[in-house]
């Protein structure tokens, strides 16, 4: 018996390139830089807390917790219950910034009632960009896409982060967990249009097309419409924001163009998410929940297509994110399960954000009971 659980021990192991411990360090690097990724699997308020301890890295000041607060008619968005030991114990303020498309996120006082209809109201709410937006300049960083970001104004009032991300799904950047929560999260609304310029979608096969109107009603740019009474994109207008990709029910809206190594949108992302991460101190909690294969933008989220796994806590962006995707991924009984149901790989997201020097795909896994 006691050879079997070895045998199986070390199967585990080799397979998410980790090992699972009892007791939590302190430190997130060991002596062959690998980054620690804490690991809880009863996904609970109290755990929530835990996991932030267990990450070693206690924040100073005034702390903002990224969050989304769920698109209104979206039912996978996590319940803020979650979070209430962890902001009463940091006395922090959840944030997050407007949106791009039609949407109640779109204008902060609607943005904030519908956060408060969702249960997000036993703590303060900034909505980042309420009173504009700042630049921050991005020479000497290696980037290949941007020579500045654009945030919200309010992005630089917090001496530290929490980057609490709902890890699923998304239609255009394959999965959405801290990398797209950081990139689209600080962006404000003229970031984000910056993100998505030119990653015009393309519709695969129209004479699926039921007529719903759900593209055509929730396109900003009013890009969408019937044309001979087939639905139509006019690429001149669209400002690739990806929102009728997660609003199509039949799915037959996709990205232009799909490379699993990397492709433009991932390394735009990225390349935002890289310098916040520069500007102040951040903690990562991932939570595998509710995993479908589009984001909490969607109104209309469609049935996780897999259990729930648990919690990863980490100072490492990359090493958290790539656990995640093999939970996932080991969850599903595949390689990449976002590739598997939505047809989009997100691993150019981690590959890129590796490259930036922004943490190691190296990690070791501990598990706290």
């Amino acid at each position: 018996m006691k050879q079997s659980f070895t045998f199986l021990f070390l199967m585990v192991s080799l397979c998410f390139g980790s090992v699972f411990a009892q007791k939590p360090t302190s430190t997130n690097v060991d002596n062959d830089s690998v980054a620690i990724v804490y690991f809880i699997k009863e996904i609970s308020p109290e755990n929530v807390l835990k996991l932030y301890k267990a990450i070693g890295m206690e924040l100073e000041g005034k702390i903002g917790v990224k969050i989304h607060f769920g698109e209104d008619g979206n039912k996978n968005f996590l319940n803020p219950e979650l979070t209430r030991p962890l902001m009463q114990y940091t006395k922090a303020s959840w944030v997050e910034t407007n949106v791009l498309y039609v949407s109640k996120r779109r204008f902060t006082d609607s943005h904030i009632k519908l956060a408060k209809d969702h249960g997000f109201t036993f703590a303060p709410i900034d909505i980042l960009d309420q009173d504009g937006e700042i630049e921050y300049k991005t020479k000497g960083m290696g980037f290949k896409h941007y020579k500045k970001i654009k945030a919200g104004s309010h992005f630089p009032n917090y001496d530290g982060y929490i980057i609490y991300s709902h890890f699923k799904g998304h239609g255009s950047a394959g999965f959405g967990g801290a990398i797209k929560n950081l990139a689209m999260g600080f962006a404000s609304p003229g970031g984000k249009m910056a993100q998505h310029a030119s990653d015009v979608p393309v519709i695969v096969d129209k004479d699926k097309c039921i007529k719903c109107s759900n593209c055509i009603n929730n396109c900003p740019a009013h890009a969408i419409s019937y044309v001979d009474d087939v639905i139509t994109i006019d690429k001149d207008k669209c400002i690739g924001c990806a929102k009728c990709i997660a609003e199509c029910p039949k799915k037959i809206i996709k990205p232009e163009s799909i490379n699993l190594e990397s492709n433009t949108f991932l390394e735009r992302m990225v390349e935002y998410a890289c310098v916040f991460t520069k500007q102040k101190p951040m903690v990562y909690i991932n939570v595998l929940a509710n995993i479908s294969s589009s984001c909490d933008c969607s109104a209309r989220a469609p049935l996780p297509f897999t259990q729930d796994i648990g919690m990863l806590g980490s100072k490492d962006i990359v090493a958290i994110e790539k656990a995640s995707h093999d939970l996932v991924a080991k969850g599903h009984n595949c390689e990449d399960a976002f590739l598997k149901e939505s047809g989009v790989s997100g691993l150019g997201q981690i590959n890129y954000a590796e490259k930036l020097k922004m943490g190691t795909q190296k990690y070791k896994l501990v598990e706290i009971k």
